[in-house]
């Protein structure tokens, strides 16, 4: 892809709004943008200037056409998001005009934008890093304002920050064993194992640590679904409507009201989860109720978390003993409901899951029971919120192929492979790491990266 032309896009979603942006990117951006503005004052590095879009004068006329009210603002190079010179020009946001603007750029030379080509030419001009780039897809596609602070950490750099503390102890090995290799008739020793597991060990506690933290990263990338199954009456619905924070569930004192799944998209801790209500789970004849009990099954088996639901006021029944032991291959938690009509000890579960008490007519319990499916999904560890952690499953596979590659590295050391060999694996594992940050990369990577992004960025 050309670096040296001019780029165009829309940069805001499509659609009538009130503002819109057009954004120029390169080398002749300000004598693109200038014939079709008409500006109080002379564009200046970061200042925003009023002024009007025009239509150029036609040929036999003096007068330009006035289209609409805008503001100007010109980043110069490399002091600008692509680092070329940018010049981004709001409008009102008609969809009619925003397009004329492009047609008279692209009539002036400049050429429409790529998906994401904005943001490669951020990163191929050296301003940001590969991961720093997924980063800006991340941050736009954020659903809770979490996801967004995290998504802003790594734009920040966070992930590319932990990993060159252990990318300079790959180097200084790798240029250890080298000189060993080059000099060895000028007495410079050759490292002994124990040296090279040591540099080893160094490398993989931080990068087993960072392939740990995928596992929590990627729920809060990609979110989780929430089942909340039980026997008929135990109040799914109830604490369902209670967790959503409104009345989304039809709720009644007949027992299988609920006869299909509802879903609601909610966020706890930031977190974004889909929450399912089922119908409740018992041997029936009715053919509706007995599809409804086939759909909650199927839920509870798909699901990431499970609720199990048992009625406080009464006795544990078989049929609650085997919900606890269908749902315990995934995260659950068991909440004792109704503790409102309860008037005896609640009887002891032969389970581990942790255990929450409300009651979803008063709403006690409610705020434990949210802390509780937060701990859950971080594992019992709320981890530092400054702290790196994967969300990008590319991310995480060069990690773990990394880790591979330092397994094999220490692999052949004990074996007493020749240590030029031994060097094919440390490089291997330089390689993996350095393509997530995009030191070394391919252009298919970078397409595939950048073609999910919008035109715009």
């Amino acid at each position: 892809m050309p670096l040296d032309d001019t780029i165009v896009a829309i940069a805001t979603p499509p659609g009538r709004g009130g503002l819109g942006v057009v954004r120029l990117s390169g080398p002749d951006a300000l004598s693109i943008a200038s014939p079709m503005l008409h500006l109080k004052h002379p564009l200046e590095p970061n200042r925003v200037i009023f002024g009007e879009f025009v239509e150029p004068e036609p040929a036999g006329t003096r007068i330009d056409e006035v289209i609409d009210e805008v503001v100007v603002t010109y980043f110069q190079r490399p002091h600008s998001y692509t680092a070329d010179d940018v010049v981004e020009i709001s409008a009102h946001g008609s969809p009619v005009v925003l397009r004329h603007m492009v047609e008279l750029a692209l009539a002036r030379g400049a050429r429409l934008a790529e998906p994401g080509e904005f943001t490669m030419r951020a990163f191929l001009n050296g301003r940001i890093d590969l991961a720093q780039a997924e980063a800006v897809r991340d941050l736009i596609d954020s659903q809770t304002l979490y996801q967004a602070q995290v998504a802003a950490q790594q734009l920040g750099g966070a992930v590319s920050h932990s990993l060159q503390p252990v990318k300079q102890e790959l180097v200084k090995l790798i240029a250890l064993l080298e000189a060993g290799i080059d000099f060895a008739d000028d007495d410079v020793p050759i490292l002994p194992a124990s040296t090279i597991h040591a540099h080893l060990a160094a490398v993989r506690v931080p990068l087993e640590k960072l392939a740990r933290s995928f596992a929590y990263g990627k729920i809060v990338h990609e979110g989780l679904t929430l089942a909340i199954v039980g026997r008929p009456n135990v109040g799914k619905s109830s604490l369902f409507n209670r967790l959503i924070e409104r009345q989304r569930a039809i709720v009644t004192a007949t027992p299988g009201t609920t006869r299909d799944l509802v879903t609601e998209a909610v966020a706890i801790g930031g977190i974004p989860l889909r929450m399912v209500d089922t119908a409740g789970i018992r041997e029936s004849q009715d053919e509706a109720e007995t599809l409804g009990i086939q759909k909650s099954k199927e839920a509870l088996a798909d699901a990431d978390m499970v609720l199990v639901v048992l009625d406080a006021s009464q006795p544990l029944s078989t049929e609650d003993s085997n919900l606890i032991a269908q749902a315990a291959q995934r995260r659950t938690i068991v909440v004792r409901n109704k503790t409102d009509l309860a008037t005896r000890q609640p009887q002891k579960l032969q389970s581990s899951a942790p255990e929450v008490h409300t009651s979803a007519l008063t709403g006690e319990g409610i705020p434990e029971l949210r802390q509780e499916i937060l701990r859950q999904i971080q594992g019992g560890n709320v981890p530092q919120r400054e702290t790196a952690f994967l969300t990008n499953l590319r991310h995480q596979r060069l990690v773990e192929q990394s880790l591979e590659s330092l397994s094999a590295t220490a692999n052949a050391v004990d074996t007493r492979v020749p240590h030029e060999m031994v060097l094919l694996d440390l490089y291997a594992a330089l390689r993996a790491l350095d393509e997530i940050t995009g030191a070394t990369t391919t252009d298919d990577i970078l397409n595939l990266i950048f073609g999910t992004f919008c035109i715009g960025k």
